[in-house]
């Protein structure tokens, strides 16, 4: 068991403590993603006792900020689809087997499965779902209507959480192209394991959302905090060696290809326009939204 002490909402750097990280030099990182968490988790206003089922857990960031929230008398069961063994800097068993030890890791069930096929096989019910920038994951938007379509039934609430596609710090403008030109990438593929693999903008989550018959409560966009460097690390995946080896093996139409070339042209211009270029690029607008279920009361 950690000797870190129980972590706090008011206190990010309490909850990056307990995460794993590599030693000093990779704690502001850690800590980067923590307050985007919990900046997520206050918005939602998830309440001390509750029981949630998270979608799309991975590693188990927002998992921990969850288990937080909900204290000893609530619990979150963490489901991801991806194998343990997937991930970097530590794989998803890792961060979860280090959380499971940690402070908060009796709160957590985490669970390797297909979302809809654990939801099939379980008739438990939960207060509420979320779903924490995991939507660009899912290989279709139909698996997107299928899961909140599941969950439907299931829960009082689904709170959601996806980039928006808008640069409100004109130093995020760069990883809104990147997004797109990997999505470009992608979406040509038969399978893909990017990080990347179905974009989709608050317009088209709220229309998903509508046809599962979900009532919006309340929604807005966010400016992540500045240390939350998912921004550069996007686009230095586009600008990388591999990504153009990519694009030149995985799209054989030579307009199309084209395509892709010239929306990594425009995202290397946007970065290039940066006064200190990459060390500048910050992470897009956040979009978050809290939904009523029909079971909501």
């Amino acid at each position: 068991m950690s000797e870190h002490p129980p972590p706090t909402l008011d206190s990010p750097a309490s909850i990056a403590a307990i995460y794993p990280h590599k030693g000093p030099q990779h704690f502001p990182v850690v800590l980067g993603q923590m307050e985007q968490r919990v900046q997520l988790v206050t918005t939602w206003g998830i309440e001390h006792g509750e029981n949630v089922i998270e979608i799309g857990c991975g590693q188990g960031d927002c998992t921990v900020v969850l288990a937080t929230a909900v204290g000893d008398a609530g619990h979150v069961i963490a489901i991801d689809p991806a194998s343990l063994d997937y991930g970097s800097p530590y794989t998803l068993g890792q961060a979860q087997a280090h959380l499971r030890a940690s402070p908060v890791g009796k709160r957590i069930d985490f669970v390797q499965a297909d979302p809809r096929e654990f939801l099939r096989g379980t008739t438990d019910k939960y207060t509420t779902a979320v779903l924490a920038q995991c939507i660009w994951y899912f290989s279709s938007p139909q698996t997107l209507s299928a899961i909140l379509a599941a969950l439907a039934p299931r829960v009082k609430r689904i709170c959601l959480s996806e980039y928006a596609l808008t640069a409100s710090d004109p130093r995020a403008a760069p990883h809104v192209l990147a997004a797109l030109t990997q999505a470009s990438l992608e979406c040509r593929k038969p399978t893909s394991e990017s990080n990347i693999r179905t974009v989709l903008s608050p317009a088209a989550l709220k229309a998903a959302a509508s046809t599962a018959g979900l009532t919006l409560l309340k929604e807005e966009t966010v400016v992540p905090p500045e240390g939350m460097l998912d921004g550069r690390w996007e686009v230095g995946a586009v600008l990388a060696d591999d990504f153009e080896t990519e694009v030149q093996e995985s799209i054989q139409d030579e307009r199309e290809r084209a395509v892709v070339f010239a929306m990594r042209d425009a995202v290397r211009a946007a970065r290039d326009a940066l006064t200190v270029k990459e060390e500048r690029v910050h992470t897009m607008d956040i979009w978050i939204a809290t939904y009523a279920t029909a079971s909501y009361k």
